[in-house]
């Protein structure tokens, strides 16, 4: 399953696979510029010690 990475933050969230680009479950991404973002596997980017995950996305998330 693919996630929506928020490089400055090092924050991944749940892509909206209804909706188009970067869209996320949660909607903190929508004012994000595009560059910041990336499409990423959720697993991949987890097992990078920096990254964690949304919250709102996710039920052992941290912060918004």
């Amino acid at each position: 399953m693919n996630g929506v990475l928020n490089e400055t933050t090092n924050k991944i969230h749940r892509h909206e696979t209804s909706r188009s680009d970067f869209q996320t479950t949660c909607g903190a991404t929508t004012h994000v510029a595009h560059d910041h973002l990336r499409l990423v596997a959720i697993e991949r980017a987890v097992s990078d010690a920096d990254v964690t995950k949304c919250g709102r996305c996710f039920a052992d998330g941290s912060g918004y």
